[in-house]
C-alpha cells in the first residue's frame, strides 16, 4: 500500500515542482531580456571601448545586441513548439485533413501549417502521407507552404523586432498565399504529374495507437525541441545577425535604399530571385531583414526576399524531386512566387 502510494504522489510533486522553476525561469528570462540593450552598449563602449559613431562599433552593438536577444526569442518560441508537437503529429494533422471539402482543407491546411513545426526536411514524408490517405493535392501545397513560411519563429521574432501589426499582416498574407497557391494548384488538376509510385505506396495503418501523454512529458518534449533544434540552428542564426550587423554598420543608407527602395519598381521581383538560390530558416533571415529595413529598403521587398527564401529555397526543390515531377515543381514554384510578388507589392502599397 505505502509503495503504490510514493509510486503516485511523486510524479505530482515533481509535476508541481516543475512549474515553478518554469515559472521562476520566465522571470529570470524577462528580467534578462528586457537588459540587453543597456548590456550591449556598456560592452560595445565600455569593454571594448569602440569609438561612438563609428562604423565599427554600430555593427559591434548591433551584433552584441541582437545575438543574445533572437536565441533568447528562439529558446522560448521552440520550447512552445516542442509542446505543441506533442498534441499536432503527422498521423493527427492527416486525420484532420483528409476527406474534407477542398475549399475548406485549404483554408484548414493553411492554418495547420503555422502550428505544425515541420520544415522542409519533412516535406516527402508529409506529401506522401497525405496524398496516400486522400487528402487532395491542392490541399497538400497549402499546407507545404504555409508550414515554414508562417510558422511560429517567424511570426515571434517578427513580433519581437517589429511589432504585433508586421506580425499579423505578414501572417494574414503568408497564410493568404498558401490558401491561394493551393487552392489554384487544386484546379489545375496536376495529380498526373506526382511521381508515379508515390500513389502505388498503400499507407501503413499500423502505427501504434497514440496515447494521451500528461503535461510533464509535454514539458520534456519542449525541452528536447530546445536541446536538438536550437542545437543546429544557432551558427546560422548567428550567422544572419553577423551579416545584418555588417550591413547595419557598413552599407550606406542611400545604397540599399536605391534599389530596394518603395520607388524601384522592379526591386521585389529580383528580391525574390535572390531569395530563392539562398537557404535559411527564419531565425536565421530576419535580422538580415531587419538591418535592410533600417537601411531604407523598402518594407514588402525585404518581406518578398523573406519569403522567397524560406518558402521557395533550392533545397526544398531537390527534396521534394523525389515526389514531384519537375513540371509540377515549376508550377508550384510559379504560383507561390507570384504570389509573394503581389505580397511584397501590397506591403510598398500600404507602407
Amino acid at each position: 500500500m505505502d509503495s503504490r502510494f510514493v509510486e503516485v504522489s511523486e510524479p505530482k510533486a515533481g509535476g508541481k515542482a516543475g512549474w515553478v522553476w518554469g515559472l521562476a525561469g520566465l522571470v529570470l528570462w524577462y528580467g534578462a531580456y528586457s537588459r540587453l540593450a543597456a548590456l550591449a552598449h556598456w560592452a560595445t563602449f565600455n569593454a571594448l571601448r569602440l569609438e561612438p559613431g563609428t562604423r565599427t562599433a554600430s555593427a559591434a552593438e548591433f551584433f552584441i545586441f541582437e545575438a543574445p536577444k533572437v536565441l533568447m526569442l528562439l529558446l522560448v518560441v521552440v520550447f512552445g513548439v516542442g509542446v505543441l508537437r506533442s498534441f499536432f503529429t503527422p498521423r493527427r494533422t492527416r486525420a484532420l485533413l483528409a476527406g474534407r471539402r477542398e475549399s475548406v482543407g485549404n483554408v484548414l491546411a493553411a492554418l495547420l501549417g503555422t502550428v505544425t513545426p515541420f520544415c522542409s526536411c519533412s516535406a516527402v514524408p508529409l506529401f506522401i502521407g497525405f496524398v496516400t490517405t486522400g487528402v487532395p493535392l491542392g490541399v497538400t501545397f497549402s499546407f507545404l507552404v504555409s508550414a515554414p513560411m508562417v510558422n511560429e519563429v517567424a511570426v515571434v521574432l517578427l513580433f519581437g523586432l517589429f511589432g504585433w501589426r508586421v506580425a499579423a499582416i505578414y501572417t494574414g498574407f503568408g497564410l493568404a498565399v498558401a490558401m491561394a497557391s493551393g487552392w489554384v494548384i487544386g484546379r489545375l488538376g496536376l495529380e498526373s504529374w506526382v511521381e508515379p509510385w508515390v500513389y502505388r505506396m498503400v499507407h501503413a495503418e499500423e502505427e501504434a495507437p497514440e496515447e494521451s501523454l500528461a503535461w510533464p512529458q509535454r514539458l520534456a518534449a519542449g525541452r528536447e525541441a530546445v536541446q536538438d533544434i536550437v542545437g543546429k540552428v544557432w551558427p546560422y542564426v548567428l550567422a544572419g545577425i553577423a551579416v545584418g550587423a555588417f550591413i547595419h554598420g557598413y552599407v550606406p543608407q542611400d545604397f540599399m535604399a536605391s534599389f530596394m527602395g518603395k520607388g524601384v519598381w522592379w526591386a521585389v521581383p529580383v528580391a525574390v530571385l535572390l531569395g530563392v538560390p539562398m537557404y535559411s530558416n527564419a531565425a536565421g533571415i530576419i535580422p538580415i531583414v531587419q538591418a535592410l529595413l533600417e537601411k531604407g529598403a523598402a518594407l514588402g521587398t525585404v518581406l518578398a526576399f523573406m519569403m522567397s527564401v524560406i518558402a521557395l529555397s533550392a533545397p526544398e526543390a531537390v527534396i521534394l524531386r523525389k515526389v514531384l515531377s519537375k513540371k509540377l515543381i515549376a508550377v508550384f514554384f510559379g504560383v507561390v512566387a507570384v504570389g509573394i510578388l503581389l505580397v511584397g507589392y501590397l506591403f510598398n502599397f500600404i507602407f
